[in-house]
């Protein structure tokens, strides 16, 4: 009995691992690494856009490059100031400010302690970092593009903006463990390494993915301890209130029935005839993916494009009876934009027919467009933010579930059916974390529009789409 509780206590406190960036106050640091600070590994093939010819230019496309702002720029706020909710397993964290504010931002960092933090996970004073800052995968870049982000950061504005990031409990606060999860989960800490089998584009697709855009943070499963499971890279992974779908070339879940054409516009725009982005993978593409240069994107769609492909689930049968009820809600509820037969208007209203985010085998996401609606993430190339209505106002747990099964099952489709207990925790998750989502539903409440769309609070859905939306809703 008491080895067994010791055993318990022992991974519950290693289940801190997955938590996010630490405070940045401490004891004093000890001096740096001989990995960290004396080595200079030679950089990846460079695909830097030409214009970019000085350190901090060739800084700020990196820091682009690392999705860098949409973790550390809460909204609403100055960009890079920290302070943005990141919700883990393990409860939920507050992300650093990247200004080189002295007190409150990384103002304190030199160059070195910098490279030891991507390196290492160590802040400047030595105190372990936690990897939801991905320095797992940022071990990958190289001294040149760690010295190159350094040096733009160090050009923002100082902003003091003081946050309290210590809001972990016991055992949770324990950083010292974090040496223990290292030794488990952070076992390659070599810098980028090119592979002389594969060409110069691969190799930089490579570095690109597994590095600075940090890939499989989101699209790799975790075990109950944070760590990346072994040998399922790409496979889609769950967190907070999302499931990043399949990224191997499966041609059923993953992005195997793209061309690659396909990817590279999906990557420069969020936009292509399969889906569009919005939610995480949305600000993903917005402040990253589609900054990036032609060749930096045709190097990524390269990389993912030569992964192993996961295998194909095998799919149980859904009953009769929510096939029948998930058909009903279909027709009402979806056939409009999405058409009878899944078809969808490509790029603008998804087909659903072999959709892969739809077949995944966490319905996750799916349920949330759902619940909560969805807003396509607009860009430089595709700038209209098309949207989805939310469904929570109108639809209970079991529709929900239903047609969401339906949709997972029909015109080719397979999928685990949808339990309606699923939706009903995730419904209970969306409104624990803001007031976008209704408790219960109100099938004759015409004054709830999804959140994410454009249409305000208060006016009359029946008539948007006409020349009379925007009227006030019945009383």
């Amino acid at each position: 009995m008491r080895t067994a509780l010791w055993i318990s206590t022992v991974a519950l406190v290693l289940g801190v691992a997955w938590l996010g960036e630490e405070s940045a106050s401490g004891q004093p640091a000890p001096a740096a690494s001989a990995a960290s600070a004396a080595s200079a590994p030679a950089p990846a093939a460079s695909a830097v856009p030409a214009s970019s010819t000085t350190q901090i230019d060739r800084g700020r496309y990196l820091t682009a490059l690392g999705d860098c702002i949409a973790c550390h720029t809460p909204a609403g706020t100055a960009a890079f100031s920290g302070g943005r909710p990141i919700a883990t397993p393990f409860g939920t964290v507050l992300s650093a400010n990247l200004t080189p504010d002295n007190a409150t931002g990384i103002g304190r960092y030199t160059a070195d302690t910098f490279y030891r933090a991507l390196h290492e996970g160590l802040d400047h004073e030595g105190k372990h970092l936690y990897p939801a800052f991905p320095y797992t995968s940022y071990a990958k870049v190289t001294r040149e593009d760690s010295d190159a982000i350094y040096a733009y950061l160090r050009t923002l504005a100082p902003i003091s903006h003081a946050v309290d990031r210590n809001q972990l409990h016991f055992p949770y606060n324990i950083r010292s463990l974090m040496a223990i999860w290292n030794a488990m989960f952070f076992k390659d800490r070599e810098p980028f390494a090119a592979n002389p089998a594969k060409p110069v584009e691969w190799n930089r697709g490579a570095y690109l993915v597994e590095g600075l855009g940090h890939c499989q943070a989101c699209h790799t499963p975790r075990n109950f301890m944070g760590g990346a499971k072994r040998g399922e890279a790409f496979r889609g992974g769950a967190f907070d209130t999302w499931f990043a779908p399949d990224i191997t070339p499966n041609a059923r879940i993953g992005i195997g029935g793209w061309q690659r054409e396909e990817l590279v516009e999906f990557l420069h725009s969020g936009l292509n005839a399969h889906s569009g982005a919005s939610g995480e993978m949305g600000e993903a593409v917005r402040y990253s993916t589609s900054q990036m240069s032609d060749a930096d994107v045709a190097a990524v769609a390269t990389y993912l494009a030569d992964q192993p492909a996961s295998p194909m689930p095998d799919i149980r049968p859904v009953a009769d009876a929510q096939m029948q009820q998930g058909r009903a809600i279909w027709q009402d509820a979806c056939s409009a934009c999405h058409r009878e037969e899944a078809s969808g208007v490509p790029r603008y209203f998804p087909p659903l027919k072999g959709n892969a985010n739809l077949q995944q085998g966490d319905p996750t996401t799916v349920v949330h467009y759902i619940l909560a609606g969805a807003r396509r993430t607009p860009t430089a190339k595709a700038p209209t933010p098309l949207a989805m209505p939310s469904f929570a106002w109108k639809l209970d747990d079991a529709q929900i579930a239903a047609v969401a099964t339906y949709a997972r099952n029909s015109w080719g489709n397979a999928a685990p059916a949808v339990k309606a207990s699923e939706v009903a925790d995730l419904r209970a998750r969306l409104i624990q974390a803001g007031p976008d989502v209704k408790a219960e539903p109100t099938p004759h409440d015409l004054t709830h529009p999804g959140p994410l769309t454009l249409a305000p609070a208060g006016t009359d859905s029946r008539e948007n789409g006409t020349l009379h939306a925007g009227n006030p809703a019945p009383r």
